[in-house]
């Protein structure tokens, strides 16, 4: 039997738990029973937190990339200026994969971008980062300019970690987020109108 637990903390755990069989089997392959039954629950319990399992997945795309950008928000708050704000959020962004290695996977690694009931999901968390990203940039140019770029240093980030997962690599965060760092803000440096 399922210890009672107060519901924010069941809601919780059903979440971390249906965040690691997610990323692990990915959407289709994980049904609800799955989830209860690694979660230590019945099904009505889980369906009082989430009323299918499509809604259960969005929320946690939302969650994850709140919490990616949460971490990013708050590396570069304190940056001394713009090339640290650079490296910081890189930094931010690098360890966040290595830390919540699932969560990466269920944003960036899985099917979630290529499945058309999730692409929008997860278009809207690049859009929330690259919005963040935007007003970091200081360069003389327009919003639409900036916002642009913004996508574009999203996109290196998103690439560049997918290949550093991909490869195993042993390299530590702070190392990989530097060199891209370095990349991103060589061509930062070179931005006009």
């Amino acid at each position: 039997m399922a210890v009672r637990l107060p519901a924010a903390r069941r809601r919780t755990q059903l979440l971390d738990t249906a965040l690691e069989l997610f990323a692990e089997r990915g959407y289709h392959s994980t049904s609800m029973d799955d989830i209860a039954d690694a979660a230590g629950v019945t099904k009505p319990v889980l369906y009082q937190h989430f009323t299918a399992k499509k809604a259960l997945f969005v929320e946690l795309l939302d969650e994850v990339g709140r919490q990616l950008l949460e971490a990013i928000a708050a590396a570069t708050q304190d940056a001394a200026g713009p090339r640290e704000q650079v490296e910081a959020g890189l930094t931010a962004y690098f360890q966040f994969v290595a830390d919540r290695h699932s969560a990466f996977v269920l944003l960036f690694g899985g099917g979630a971008r290529r499945d058309e009931e999730f692409a929008e999901a997860v278009l809207s968390v690049e859009r929330v980062i690259a919005d963040f990203v935007a007003p970091l940039i200081a360069a003389d140019i327009d919003e639409e300019h900036r916002r642009f770029l913004a996508h574009a240093v999203v996109g290196l980030a998103e690439s560049a970690s997918r290949h550093w997962v991909a490869q195993g690599s042993t390299e530590a965060p702070e190392i990989a987020a530097r060199r891209v760092a370095d990349l991103a803000w060589a061509g930062l440096r070179a931005v006009h109108r």
